[in-house]
C-alpha cells in the first residue's frame, strides 16, 4: 500500500486525536456553504449565462457549423449545428438537406470495404440529437422531418463477418451482409435505439427508446423492445395504411 493510501486509511479509521480532528475538519469543509442573497446571485447568474451564450454562439457559427458543412458533399439552406464538431472516420458522401438541425455531437464512420463512396443522406427539416452514431458501409438514408433522439445508432453493416474463423482472421463482412438502412419521412427514432442492417422505418412510424430494430417497420406503427415488435399505431387513419403494408409483399417483421 502506498504512503498516501496508508495515510488516508489511517485518517479514516484511527482513533488518534489528530485523525479525529482531521475527520471533523473534513466534515466541516464538506458542509460549508456561503449565503446566496438573490440581489447578488441573480446578476451573477445573468453574467454567467450571457458570457456562456456568447461563447457558445461564436463556437457554433465560427467553428462547428463551418467544419460540419466542410464535411458535406452537398448541404442545403439553413443547416445548423450545436457547438460540437462531428467525429468523422473514413471517406464518403454526406448529403444534408435544407434546415437540418444537428443538435449535438455525432459520429460518422465510413467503411472502405464495400464501395469507394459510402453515402449518408439526411433529408430536409430533420433533427439529429446528441451522441447519434452512423456506421455506413454503403448507404444510410433519412427522409424529411425525421426526428432522431440522443444515443441512437444506425448501421448498415455489423462490422465483422458472422463466420468466427473469418472474424479471427480480421476479414470484412460478406457484401450480402451489408444492407441499406432507410428511414422514411416523419419518423421518430427514440433515445438509444439501434437500427441494424436492412432496417426500413415506414413513414410516420415511431421507434421506442432502446429498441433494437432489424427488418421493416410498417408506416404509422409504434415498435418497442429487443427485438422490436409493434405495440401500437399512430393517428386515426394509420391502421388501414399499416394493415396494407403488413399484408402486402415484404410485410413488416415488426407487425407480428
Amino acid at each position: 500500500m502506498s504512503t498516501l493510501a496508508s495515510l488516508r486509511h489511517w485518517a479514516r479509521t484511527s482513533r488518534h486525536p489528530a485523525a479525529v480532528v482531521a475527520r471533523h475538519a473534513r466534515g466541516v469543509a464538506l458542509a460549508f456553504t456561503l449565503p446566496a442573497p438573490r440581489v447578488l446571485v441573480r446578476p451573477y447568474l445573468w453574467l454567467y449565462l450571457g458570457v456562456r451564450g456568447t461563447l457558445f454562439f461564436l463556437r457554433r457559427v465560427l467553428v462547428a457549423e463551418p467544419l460540419f458543412k466542410a464535411y458535406c458533399t452537398r448541404v442545403g439552406r439553413g443547416v445548423t449545428t450545436g457547438i460540437h464538431v462531428p467525429w468523422v472516420q473514413g471517406s464518403g458522401e454526406l448529403v444534408v438537406g435544407d434546415h437540418v438541425r444537428v443538435s449535438g455531437k455525432i459520429s460518422i464512420s465510413y467503411a472502405a470495404s464495400f464501395t469507394s463512396r459510402p453515402r449518408l443522406e439526411i433529408g430536409d427539416y430533420s433533427d439529429i440529437a446528441h451522441d447519434t452514431r452512423f456506421v455506413v458501409g454503403r448507404e444510410i438514408r433519412l427522409g424529411r422531418h425525421v426526428q432522431v433522439a440522443g444515443g441512437v445508432t444506425f448501421r448498415d453493416s455489423g462490422g465483422h463477418p458472422t463466420d468466427p474463423e473469418r472474424r479471427r482472421l480480421g476479414s470484412a463482412p460478406d457484401p450480402d451482409e451489408v444492407k441499406p438502412v432507410i428511414v422514411h419521412d416523419h419518423a421518430w427514432i427514440g433515445t438509444g435505439a439501434l437500427l441494424m442492417p436492412g432496417t426500413e422505418i415506414g413513414e410516420g412510424a415511431i421507434v421506442s427508446a432502446h429498441a433494437v430494430v432489424s427488418g421493416k417497420v410498417a408506416p404509422y406503427s409504434i415498435v418497442a423492445g429487443n427485438p422490436a415488435r409493434r405495440i401500437g399505431m399512430v393517428g386515426p387513419a394509420a391502421p388501414a395504411t399499416a394493415a396494407a403494408a403488413a399484408t402486402g409483399p415484404g410485410a413488416s417483421v415488426a407487425a407480428a
